[in-house]
């Protein structure tokens, strides 16, 4: 049996307070390993750590000023947290900033031996709002013997492609940090619960609480279902994702009917894809039954 404990935390940054953000996580994380027995992976909001504002408190020229390398000092902190905690974190995401200038909005999942195994920029920023750069690359990364994860920044769950794609890669679970202040709230809780059913996968999608968002985190399984949903104030929803699920679903089918995967493993390389110039390739751990 394959499981993994998360918590997701439904909080919010100190606005333009980097340190005192900073201290605020740590604080949590910290909290929530003496909480949970056998915690394993704690994530938080979108731009927790880049300590960003609510909507119609935003500075200008912030996203500069919070921008940092990656790796780098702060990220030397998040990777301490980790070995001193004993836990995978993913730390929302954070306004990274390159050697040439280019700032992207930037996740990262740090393992509890302190190393930084997956990066991952923002592929679809929430223009014309967001100021950062888009990313090019999607990402996975492997908690060895227990799941294969991928990760999606907010407005990235409005996009199909994402998800398929993450799916494609062999994700299992996706990890959503999200930053959401308006009322397309309930849209991205629709996207979150399709995402999951037509890919199979659990999606673990973590807003920040109110006044920096409107809540709402969710924990989906691969059938679509809902596990959790937050209101809008501080919470931590925690859950042990069963992922032998994932092989259930993806086996006999969602409500043991639907199985999209494998019919897409028999068709999918005869049919034409003109928006992507190509065909369907079947993933290796894809079977044509």
């Amino acid at each position: 049996m394959r499981t993994l404990s998360v918590a997701a935390l439904q909080t919010k940054p100190l606005a333009h307070d980097l340190e005192g953000s900073w201290q605020l996580f740590a604080e949590q994380v910290r909290a929530a390993a003496q909480l949970v027995p056998g915690l394993q992976l704690v994530v938080v909001p979108e731009l927790l750590l880049a300590a960003e504002a609510p909507l119609l408190r935003g500075r200008p020229g912030w996203t500069a000023e919070a921008a940092v390398p990656v790796p780098g000092p702060l990220t030397d902190r998040i990777c301490a947290l980790a070995v001193e905690t004993g836990l995978w974190l993913v730390p929302g995401s954070l306004f990274e900033r390159t050697g040439d200038g280019t700032v992207h909005n930037t996740a990262i999942a740090v393992s509890p031996a302190g190393e930084i195994v997956a990066r991952y920029r923002k592929i679809f920023p929430w223009q014309p709002y967001e100021d950062t750069a888009p990313g090019d690359e999607f990402v996975v990364f492997d908690i060895p013997g227990v799941a294969r994860v991928g990760l999606a920044i907010c407005y990235d769950g409005s996009f199909p492609e994402t998800v398929r794609q993450l799916a494609w890669l062999g994700a299992e679970v996706i990890l959503q940090p999200t930053l959401t202040t308006t009322r397309d709230r309930e849209m991205e809780l629709v996207c979150a619960r399709a995402n999951a059913w037509t890919n199979q996968v659990y999606v673990v999608n973590v807003n920040a609480a109110d006044p920096a968002g409107v809540g709402g985190s969710v924990i989906v399984d691969p059938e679509g279902i809902v596990r959790q949903q937050a209101g809008t104030g501080e919470e931590i929803l925690v859950d042990v994702l069963d992922l032998d699920t994932v092989d259930r679903v993806r086996r006999f089918g969602s409500s043991g009917l639907n199985r999209p995967w494998a019919q897409l493993a028999r068709y999918g390389e005869r049919i034409e894809l003109p928006m992507y110039g190509g065909t369907f390739r079947t993933p290796d751990w894809v079977t044509k039954e």
